[in-house]
Parts: C-alpha cells; structure tokens; sequence
C-alpha cells in the first residue's frame, strides 16, 4: 500500500512509481488513511466539527481530485461532438460549470456530515476509492496519462483482492451498525458517473477518476443523511 499512498494522499511517504499500480487492491485500505483525522474531528464533536472535518480531509487527499472535478463537468457540459467537449476537459481555466460542480460537492458534504454518525466519513471515503477502482477495471483509458497507466496494471486478481478488503473494511460497521449498509447505495453515484464519462468522452482520463472519486464521497453521505445513518 506505500507505493500507492504518494497518489490519493499529501502524506509524506515515498512511493515507487513502478510499483504503484502493483497495488491498486490496496485502493479500499487507503480510507482508512485518508478519512482517520476528519473522523477524529467528527468524533470528538468540535465545534464547526463538519467545516473542520472536510478541511481535515482535503488537508490529507490534498485538492487533485476537486481539480479534475471541475474539469470534468467543464467538458461534460459543453454541447457538440466529443472532441469539443474532451478539448474543454482538458482546458486549464476553469468554466462556470467547473466552478458550480465544486460548490455543490462541497456543500453537499459539509451539510451532509452534519447528520451522519461519526464513521460515515470513513464509509465515504471507503466507497471513493473503492469506485476508483472499479472506474479502472473498465480498461477504457482516455489518453495516456496516469489513468491509462494504472489501467494497464489492472487485472481481475487486483479487483477480487480489492472487492475482498472492501467487504471486510464495511463489514465490521454494518455489524455493530446494520442500518450503515445503505452506505454503499452511494457507489451507484460514481456509476452514474463512471456511465456519464464514457458516453462523453469514450473514455477515463485523471479528471474522470477525480469527478467519480469526489461525486461517490458526496453521492455517500448524502445517503448516509437520508436513512438517518
């Protein structure tokens, strides 16, 4: 899991480019990294303890995937063919649609944890990743970036082990806490949004992998919120 930390994490580790996308399994165990300060916050219940938890989180994940967001949804809602709207993507400046698309996912989890237990930040986070990873075993790479070259190491060994930790990262939660399994409802989130950059862009590129990681958090908690979890 070290080589894959540098990549979905700021915490200083160093990591070998090589043999990170020997880890992608790992995707799932990264939660538990990278939701452990905001759920300390949430649980010492400070006060503002969901503006801080957020702040916490992106303090740890830093701001790549809120980045490739914007980006996303600047191409996804250009009208026209599919090159206008990838050339928009990949646009540095970032367009009101971009800048809404942000907002809104940061509202949506900052009103969200507010009603969530303690752990549903973890549970998030959890489904973030863990949709990453199925986001990579669709093997339909967008250029050759970062995504195309972690989908080149993905195979169906590295989604069973995957699959396997997720379930047993989720299930001692649902144990002490069974109505905790809508949880994973907010995976449909980022197969919603997996469906979505495919049908505009025929492809996944880092902006998509960020859209489909920040929309399943989101997409979570707002369920979590919901069922009263």
């Amino acid at each position: 899991m070290r080589n894959i930390l540098p990549f979905l994490t700021r915490v200083p580790v160093k990591g070998d480019f090589e043999k990170a996308r020997e880890e992608l399994w790992a995707f799932p165990l990264v939660a538990l990294v990278s939701s452990a300060l905001p759920t300390l916050v949430l649980y010492l219940r400070l006060p503002l303890g969901n503006v801080l938890a957020l702040l916490a989180l992106y303090f740890t994940i830093g701001l790549l995937h809120l980045d490739g967001l914007a980006d996303w949804a600047d191409g996804v809602m250009v009208k026209g063919e599919r090159e206008r709207k990838i050339k928009a993507m990949k646009d540095v400046n970032t367009g009101i649609a971009g800048l809404f698309a942000v907002v809104m996912i940061l509202l949506l989890q900052v009103y969200s944890l507010g009603l969530v237990p303690f752990y549903g930040l973890f549970l998030a986070e959890l489904n973030s990743k863990f949709a990453i990873l199925l986001a990579l075993a669709t093997k339909k790479p967008l250029g050759q970036g970062l995504g195309a070259y972690f989908m080149g190491g993905m195979n169906r060994k590295q989604l069973v082990l995957g699959m396997a930790f997720y379930s047993l990262l989720i299930f001692p939660v649902v144990f002490l806490e069974p109505l905790s399994i809508f949880s994973s409802l907010g995976l449909f989130a980022g197969i919603y949004t997996l469906h979505v950059s495919l049908k505009n862009f025929g492809g996944l590129n880092g902006d998509c992998l960020g859209a489909i990681a920040e929309i399943t958090r989101a997409g979570t908690l707002l369920v979590m919120a919901f069922a009263g979890q």
